[in-house]
């Protein structure tokens, strides 16, 4: 993890380096600006006391990258914990290599959940899958791995089966791993609620990623009366509104082409047709009302920067946002009565 300040654009939060939380007192203040009541920054350190508690509502930017293979940012990829549960949203590239960063054994995820099948979102599956099933601390899945995606879906996982067919033959005999723990438990599934246990409650919802790439889902975590949205990839989508309205957590998408780029390469504009602008994301922002807006899958195009999205951003929406590195954090609080309005700590966890 590069160890130059993150960048965050925000009215009251700034999150800065890992580096520099973990060297912070136990209650950061921000670099600049005055946290508001809702969204603090914490120092890694303070959060660790915390770390083991089952009840608690997380969401880590295990990916925040786009197809572009980069060390900084990993192909895209969101954890969410919730309730002693461990849920994993698409499977970009390294996605198991954040998980264990996080010292989370890739056999301990409950639910896996995808939103499309483009390959940025799926080539870290096979890793995830296969890793997960050996025997070392970063792997021992015991149980069927639950998969949730689009129609295709099955047939994704019997794809994977065929592909390491061999593979998986080999290490059963040679290593006595337990079938169980490799076999895919797939699920083609249509909008709607598509996991529901102890509390906790996964809606997949169409998003907008274009014409030809139907179906293609967000997904809305519920779980005490708290929420998160995924957007998946999507260019300004009504239904990304309606399902982030007074959300706690709203991640979303962004890119952004430079005018000249874009002007000397019209090939560029066929992302635009397929993802959000920064204007784009931030209409869904103002709309929606989230208490933190996140920024991740985040695509800077030849010389663009992640301050000119900011900028751009800024020109309309004053909210609470948080442009995403891999790693970054945050928890919800759970206190206080269901429907009131409940505290969101951010960090950045040192890899």
């Amino acid at each position: 993890m590069k160890s130059s300040s993150l960048l965050s654009a925000l009215t009251g939060i700034i999150l800065t380096c890992a580096s520099a939380l973990s060297a912070a007192a136990p209650a950061a203040a921000p670099a600049a600006g005055t946290a508001s009541a809702t969204v603090t920054t914490t120092a890694a350190s303070a959060r660790a006391g915390g770390t083991d508690r089952t009840d608690h509502f997380r969401v880590t930017l295990l990916g925040t990258g786009t197809p572009v293979p980069s060390p900084a940012r990993a192909g895209y990829s969101t954890l969410v914990e919730a309730g002693g549960q461990k849920l994993v949203f698409d499977f970009g590239r390294n996605v198991s290599v954040r998980l264990w960063q996080l010292r989370i054994p890739l056999g301990s995820v409950d639910a896996h959940f995808l939103t499309h099948f483009h390959s940025d979102h799926l080539v870290g599956l096979p890793d995830l899958w296969l890793t997960g099933w050996l025997r070392p601390p970063y792997g021992r899945r015991d149980r069927p791995m639950a998969l949730y995606g689009p129609a295709g879906t099955r047939a994704l996982a019997e794809g994977l089966r065929q592909a390491f067919a061999a593979d998986i033959a080999i290490r059963h005999k040679d290593e006595g791993s337990a079938l169980t723990g490799i076999t895919i438990d797939a699920h083609d599934v249509a909008p709607g609620v598509v996991y529901e246990k102890d509390g906790v409650r996964v809606t997949a919802f169409e998003n907008d990623h274009g014409d030809h790439i139907r179906p293609s889902y967000g997904y809305r975590i519920d779980y005490r009366g708290r929420s998160v949205v995924l957007s998946g990839d999507t260019r300004f989508s009504p239904a990304v509104v309606a399902q982030a309205r007074n959300a706690d957590v709203l991640v979303h998408c962004v890119t952004l082409i430079p005018d000249a780029l874009l002007a000397s390469n019209p090939a560029y504009r066929a992302i635009y047709d397929h993802l959000s602008s920064p204007e784009d994301a931030a209409r869904v922002f103002q709309a929606a009302a989230p208490k933190l807006a996140v920024f991740s899958h985040i695509g800077l195009n030849g010389d663009a920067t992640v301050g000119q999205i900011v900028e751009r951003v800024r020109k309309t929406y004053a909210g609470e946002l948080l442009v995403g590195e891999d790693l970054t954090r945050m928890d919800i609080s759970l206190e206080g009565r269901t429907g009131t309005s409940g505290g969101i700590a951010v960090w950045q966890e040192q890899p």
